[in-house]
Parts: C-alpha cells; sequence; structure tokens
C-alpha cells in the first residue's frame, strides 16, 4: 500500500485548494461555499522520489447537527483512521478557533503523526507574528503555507515524508480494472459503491446530488482487483445553473474517460428516463465497455414475467447498447451484486480481445458471400480486406474500392457478423472504413 496523506481541517480554510496545488490538477471542487467539498478525494502524488496518495475531506465542524455536516465529519474521520501522516490546515486570518483547538485535539487522541499548515500566508517578506499563536494546538511547528501561490507546500510535504514507513517495493497494480459508477441523480450510485466496499466509503443520502465529486475506491476479492469511482449524478442540462453541478457534469465525463468499464444505474421504479439515455450515450460514445444495472429491484413487485418484460424495454430504449448485459440488483439487500464482479471482467475481456487478420477476413468472405455488398449506378463496392487496429473498444479498419458505396446499413450488417463469431459481449465496436489509396493506416 501506497502511504496515505489526509488534509484535514475545520470548513473553508483552503483544503481543496491546497490539495489541488499538491497533486498539481484541479480535481478538487474549489469554491469559497463551506461545504463544497462532501466526499473524500484521492490523488496520487510525488515528492522527493516517493509515490504517496492524498486525500481531500471534507470540513470537520466538531459539534454540528446538520446532516451533511455530520456525514461530512464521519468521512473525515474514517479518511484520518486510514492516513499514514494527517496535514492539518488552519487560516492564519481567522487564527485559533474553537473549532480548531477540537479538531487538534481528535488528531491527538488519533495517535497519527500530524502536520500543521497554517494557510492563506499569500503575503512576502517578513513571517507574520500571528503564526506562532499555532504553538497553542500543541501540534509542534506550524507551517506557513499559501496553497493560491503554492509558497511552503515544498516544506510541508518534506514533514510529510519523514513520517513515511520505509520504501518497501510498492509495485503498480496495472491488473486493476477501473470502474465509474454512473446514473442519474439518486438512484443508488453510492448505496452500491458502499455495499460493494463494505464500509461507508461514500456519503449516502436521500438528498439528490449529495455526491459532487467522483471518487476512487480501491477493491480487491478473487475476482480480482477494481478502483471503483463513484460519480456525481447527472442533471438535466437546464438544472446546471449551479457552478458546482457545472464541475460535476465534467467530473462524469473525466470518470468516463478514465475507467475500463462503466456501470449504467437504472432506477427499477422508473424506468430509463430520457436522462438515463444521455448517461448511456457518454459511455458508449466514449468507446466503454458497459453494464446496465438495473438497481432497487426489490422495491418492485414481481411476477414471472417482469424481469423480461423490463429487460425488453431497457433493450428498447437503449438501442444502440443492445451489445451491454443488463443485470437486476438491489444495492439495499445486496441481491445479485456479487455477480458485478464476473461481469465486469468478463466485459473487460470482451473489450480487450485480440482478433487476427486471418481470422477476420475468412468471417469477411462469409459475410459478403451471404449477403452482397451494395451497388449504386452500375459500381458495386469491393471489400479488400479487414484489420484490427486498437483495442478497448475493439477498433476494425475496412479497405475498399469506394467509401461512399460502403452503406452504414452494411456496416451494421458485417459489425453483426463479427459479433456473432467473437461475441464482443458488453463492449462497442468501432468500425473504420478507408479507400484504396487512403493514405492513413
Amino acid at each position: 500500500m501506497k502511504p496515505l496523506v489526509a488534509i484535514v481541517g475545520r470548513p473553508n480554510v483552503g483544503k481543496s485548494m491546497l490539495f489541488n496545488k499538491l497533486c498539481g490538477q484541479r480535481l478538487s471542487i474549489v469554491e469559497d461555499t463551506p461545504g463544497v467539498t462532501r466526499d473524500r478525494l484521492y490523488a496520487r502524488c510525488e515528492w522527493g522520489g516517493r509515490s504517496f496518495d492524498i486525500v481531500d475531506t471534507g470540513g470537520i465542524e466538531p459539534d454540528s447537527d446538520d446532516q451533511i455536516l455530520t456525514f461530512m465529519r464521519r468521512q473525515a474521520e474514517i479518511a484520518i483512521q486510514n492516513a499514514t501522516v494527517i496535514v492539518f490546515v488552519c487560516d492564519i486570518r481567522t487564527g485559533v478557533t474553537a473549532s480548531d483547538q477540537d479538531v487538534a485535539a481528535l488528531l491527538l487522541r488519533s495517535g497519527k503523526p500530524v502536520v500543521l499548515a497554517v494557510n492563506k500566508m499569500d503575503q512576502v517578506g517578513p513571517t507574520n507574528p500571528d503564526i506562532y499563536e499555532f504553538y497553542n494546538l500543541g501540534l509542534g511547528d506550524p507551517i506557513a503555507v499559501s496553497a493560491m501561490h503554492g509558497a511552503g507546500t515544498g516544506d510541508l510535504l518534506d514533514a510529510c515524508l519523514v513520517h513515511f514507513p520505509p520504501e518497501e517495493d510498492e509495485e503498480e497494480d496495472d491488473d486493476t480494472i477501473r470502474v465509474a459508477v454512473i446514473g442519474k441523480p439518486n438512484v443508488g450510485k453510492s448505496s452500491l459503491v458502499n455495499r460493494i466496499l463494505g464500509e461507508e466509503r461514500v456519503i449516502v443520502s436521500d438528498v439528490a446530488g449529495t455526491t459532487r465529486d467522483a471518487i476512487d475506491s480501491y477493491f480487491e476479492n478473487d475476482k480480482g482487483k477494481f478502483c471503483f469511482i463513484d460519480t456525481a449524478g447527472l442533471r438535466k442540462k437546464s438544472r446546471v445553473d449551479d457552478r458546482i453541478e457545472k464541475f460535476s457534469v465534467l467530473r462524469t465525463t473525466m470518470a468516463v474517460e478514465r475507467c475500463d468499464v462503466c456501470l449504467i444505474l437504472i432506477d427499477a421504479n422508473e424506468g430509463v428516463t430520457e436522462q438515463d439515455t444521455k448517461v448511456a450515450g457518454l459511455a458508449h460514445e466514449a468507446g466503454k465497455a458497459s453494464i446496465i444495472v438495473v438497481n432497487k429491484w426489490d422495491a418492485i413487485e414481481k411476477d414471472g414475467k417482469t424481469m423480461d418484460r423490463m429487460r425488453q424495454e431497457v433493450m428498447r430504449d437503449l438501442s444502440y447498447m443492445t451489445y451491454a448485459p443488463i443485470v437486476f440488483i438491489s444495492a439495499l439487500t445486496g441481491q445479485r451484486v456479487d455477480r458485478l464482479f464476473d461481469l465486469i471482467g468478463f466485459v473487460h475481456d470482451q473489450a480487450s480481445m485480440r482478433i487476427t487478420t486471418g481470422m477476420l477476413n475468412s468471417v469477411l468472405a462469409d459475410a459478403t458471400a451471404r449477403v452482397q455488398p451494395p451497388t449504386d449506378k452500375g459500381r458495386r463496392l469491393k471489400i479488400y480486406y479487414m484489420t484490427q487496429v486498437g483495442i478497448r473498444p475493439p477498433h476494425f479498419v475496412c479497405f475498399c474500392n469506394d467509401a461512399r458505396l460502403f452503406h452504414f446499413s452494411y456496416q451494421r450488417y458485417l459489425e453483426n457478423q463479427i459479433r456473432a463469431t467473437f461475441g464482443l459481449e458488453g463492449t462497442p465496436v468501432r468500425l473504420t472504413i478507408r479507400q484504396k489509396g487512403d493514405k492513413e493506416g
């Protein structure tokens, strides 16, 4: 396991901005609204020749009754339990507050090494003498940082490195399958991730839109190694007037881009909505292996044909994704959740399949003999050969005499013939047409 650095503190002291500065990417949503970072958010960092993970947490409000703030406090506590080193961020402008003292007491009780960072030291020149007040927290020497300008972050990381365990051979897990859990708000994405991980890793609340960031959770079992990315629910575009919400739509798109397999969650009570077709479209357009997961199946009154009817409705409404397997689960009761692991591994393998040119061309010869290529004004389409140029998704190139004759319906026919022979379940297929004489490969 890589060392884990947790950034904690009360709301609005600049934790997310510091997190972004340390990991060098704009991963965490930064807004000066307290409570914007609600979940823990991870990133991989390197410093001083060591690679480690860094986690941004929601602000800790020790005595809050507010439901979301209580959730955030619980999340931060989980991050503290798992951390190698804790960076406690305070704000020079407010000085030491009662909340800071409460959080400091909580951190001292945890027994973990703590590095104290005093943020918003944005002035150049002599050190602001107010920093000495922070010695009262009993956490050792405060380190002056400016998350906005990046000043002091090197000293901060040096102080963290001191507490890292000796470097074992930390090898990268290249065989980890990255799984994005996507869907409209309140469809049960976070509940599913929590059910899989067996801990309250993601805030679950029936307030729609509780998860705003995309969060990574690593999980390993006898079926393999997985990284689950829980994403903010995608809302209708007209509802995206809130700037924070805009970030979340972008984040879901980014999560789809960096995953290997998409779990597209659909609410069994509502069936496929227009919003679901947009979410599924993101995965399809990105060429990702996908599984359609119908959640809340426990809430449906069933007879012998309910599942078949629902399956037909899903295939009708998501007609461009008939390749995706459909599974009916309940994140609440855990019904059929275990089956997801086999399916994830299966569709990932299908999307990674390589087919030799010889095998492809024997399928092509068979297909063209069975259904003649189309003609137009006396000119007949001639297909010379086909070859595979990429995986995830499988990408094939067809060389022919005239690309204009290669009608879309004939492309669809060839794709179906390839699928009938090789399977390729759960993954889209890309087919590129090249005309003889085209220079591109």
